[in-house]
């Protein structure tokens, strides 16, 4: 253990609780540039013709999403091997955009989370691995590798966030948290804490009305707006 990692395991060795992290358009504004990339590394595989209401998939991650049109352009069987030529392609696209910036507020949102409370941090996205952390990067969000969980070689938004659960039961020295608190953008990020029964707090403006159809207790617009005592309160975390 390095003396950065021996020192935060030791200063955050008290979490007992975890909030659980989306990145595009929950911690950094970046949601349309990477569909964007995404298609644009589709095209360069030979895919030209996309569905891009991901609600239509079984899972909204870019293994998944990559996985179902390759298979229905080509007939054939997708591999995992093919991830890494895409990643680069995607990444090298989304390099040529603006960097991203941050959702008003999480920048600060989770140096709080990590050094004022006791509650550990850890990011799952359906993104693959070097756009998510570029994202995160370029907003100058803090994060550590070791808890990030992305979609390379895993299909499922349940998998990935239950696997960056115990990313962040390792990192932080936790034999179990007691409560998770979920935050993210998107539909499938409800549905996902919800499969996995801990809270979900939806972020940003878009999917406000179908947050509300689906029954999510607490909505933020930015993180300027979230209160860690009201949610304590909804979700009855003592």
């Amino acid at each position: 253990m390095d003396n950065e990692k021996a020192y935060l395991a030791h200063k955050y060795m008290k979490k007992q609780n975890l909030v659980v992290l989306d990145i595009d358009d929950t911690l950094t504004s970046s949601e349309k540039k990477h569909t964007n990339s995404l298609l644009y590394a589709m095209r360069k595989f030979g895919i030209t013709e996309v569905d891009t209401d991901w609600r239509n998939y079984t899972n909204a991650t870019d293994s998944y999403i990559f996985k179902v049109n390759y298979e229905k352009t080509f007939d054939k069987e997708f591999s995992f091997d093919l991830i890494e030529e895409f990643e680069e392609v995607m990444t090298s696209h989304f390099l040529t955009y603006k960097n991203s910036q941050e959702v008003l507020g999480a920048r600060n949102m989770v140096n709080y989370f990590l050094e004022n409370t006791n509650y550990a941090v850890c990011f799952a996205t359906g993104s693959l691995l070097k756009p998510a952390l570029l994202k995160l990067t370029q907003a100058e969000i803090k994060y550590y590798p070791e808890i990030v969980e992305v979609s390379n070689s895993i299909l499922t938004r349940e998998e990935i966030v239950t696997s960056a659960i115990q990313k962040a039961k390792h990192y932080f020295e936790v034999g179990d948290f007691k409560h998770i608190i979920s935050f993210g953008d998107g539909l499938w990020d409800a549905t996902t804490a919800e499969n996995l029964g801990i809270h979900f707090v939806g972020v940003n403006t878009r999917n406000v009305e179908d947050f509300k159809k689906q029954g999510v207790q607490y909505h933020i617009n930015t993180w300027n707006d979230f209160d860690l005592d009201k949610a304590e309160r909804i979700f009855n975390i003592g």
